[in-house]
């Protein structure tokens, strides 16, 4: 699997405070900007004219030859294919809601090709001012997931648990594994619904949106690095995160380094 890197602070503290990221920065200066409960042709159609607006393009090629790979002109991105749906770990889950599903829709993702070959995901969500792009993240995970998913359990819902980087597919009352650190959480042959619920209730109840733990700031002690994923790192990127900003926007920046997937 990989493992996010952030340019940012803000993305500690949208990972560490279970519920809040991507949703919390798509809304700088306010609370989290719901996103919808299901995807609609609606939704893919706004999160593709953000994918390949002329801003965006315009910081993948930066995004692109921040190391000197490729250059600036030659860059070139362009998106393949279609937005898919990523979906988190939910809250409500966590919290024992009754009826709530294991995990929830975080964003969508696009997915950018440099001329070089080079690959990112586009975070999509849906803002204060209508969708557009959240976060640029390097590599393919969120569509190798979608597919690995697909395949081990057809018709599943395939998720991340963010606090450790752990991708899965739910289905039924399973959960497996599709890397590393999830066969580590649940074993190489998955774990039933209501024990995985067990287990994150015992690890993120007392750290969800409103607990005493939320309101005295302390989700950044909570990030990915205090669950053994490794530390955070700032990304300096043609001069700094801010020169991606889009078009002045709240753009975040991810680099990711690859670890592996779950046998099977």
């Amino acid at each position: 699997m990989t493992l996010r890197a952030s340019a940012a602070a803000a993305v500690l503290a949208a990972t560490a405070l279970l519920g809040l990221a991507p949703q919390a920065a798509a809304a700088p200066g306010g609370g989290p900007v719901p996103q919808p409960q299901a995807v609609t042709a609606e939704n893919k159609a706004a999160a593709a004219q953000a994918a390949t607006a002329p801003d965006t393009l315009a910081t993948l090629s930066r995004f692109f030859a921040r190391e000197g790979k490729v250059s600036l002109t030659a860059a070139q991105p362009r998106i393949e294919g279609e937005a898919i749906p990523v979906n988190h770990l939910s809250p409500e889950f966590v919290a024992g809601r009754a009826g709530a599903s294991v995990a929830r829709l975080e964003f969508l993702a696009s997915r950018a090709v440099s001329s070089d070959g080079q690959q990112a995901a586009l975070w999509t969500a849906r803002t204060e001012a209508g969708w557009a792009v959240v976060n640029i993240a390097t590599g393919d995970d969120e569509f190798r997931y979608a597919r690995l998913g697909a395949a081990k359990l057809p018709g599943g819902t395939v998720f991340r648990e963010p606090q450790i980087d752990a991708w899965y597919v739910a289905g039924g009352s399973r959960v497996l594994p599709l890397d590393e650190d999830a066969v580590r959480v649940v074993g190489a042959g998955g774990t039933t619904l209501g024990a995985y619920r067990a287990r994150v209730a015992s690890a993120y109840g007392d750290k969800l949106p409103g607990s005493p733990y939320a309101e005295r700031g302390a989700a950044g002690g909570y990030a990915e690095g205090s669950a053994g994923a490794g530390a955070p790192v700032a990304a300096a990127v043609a001069g700094g995160a801010g020169a991606l900003a889009l078009g002045g926007g709240g753009v975040l920046l991810a680099l990711r380094r690859r670890r592996t997937v779950a046998a099977g």
